[in-house]
């Protein structure tokens, strides 16, 4: 009979400054820019010509995903898989900002185009950042006896 108990690992990261430094940019980039969707959709909404409930809508997925970039950003270690969750969520809203000028669901003027294409650019990039920087952070395991 094996005497040793099972040992259940945990994986964290220690955080590079680049993942740290790329987190609270994303948390303080998505704050403003939620704050700011949320405040003043309407005059946002008509001077890009796109739908104000939509803008509203993204300013308040925005303050949610600021504050966990904003705690991820400031812990100690960091679990790889919630950075992983973070840096999809931030690929898809890339993604979704193509789809939706692809997909024909709102006319906008050049502006709103340029500002819809320059959130997604501006997204990807900051997930790419996030990404290396968490290739840079150190690995470290934790073993709970049970």
């Amino acid at each position: 009979m094996n005497s040793v108990a099972p040992r259940f690992v945990t994986s964290f990261n220690t955080p590079s400054p680049l993942l740290r430094r790329a987190l609270l940019t994303d948390a303080a980039l998505c704050a403003v820019a939620g704050i700011a969707l949320v405040l003043a959709a309407g005059p946002l909404g008509t001077f890009l010509e796109l739908p104000a409930a939509v803008l509203r809508i993204a300013g308040v997925i925005f303050i949610p995903f600021a504050a966990f970039a904003g705690w991820l950003g400031t812990r100690s270690r960091v679990r790889r898989t919630l950075v992983f969750v973070l840096i999809a969520l931030n690929a898809l809203w890339a993604v979704d900002c193509v789809l939706l000028l692809l997909s024909g669901w709102v006319e906008t003027t050049p502006l709103g185009e340029c500002f819809v294409v320059g959130q997604a650019l501006l997204t990807a990039v900051v997930a790419e950042v996030e990404f290396l920087g968490l290739r840079r952070s150190t690995l470290v395991e934790s073993y709970a006896r049970h």
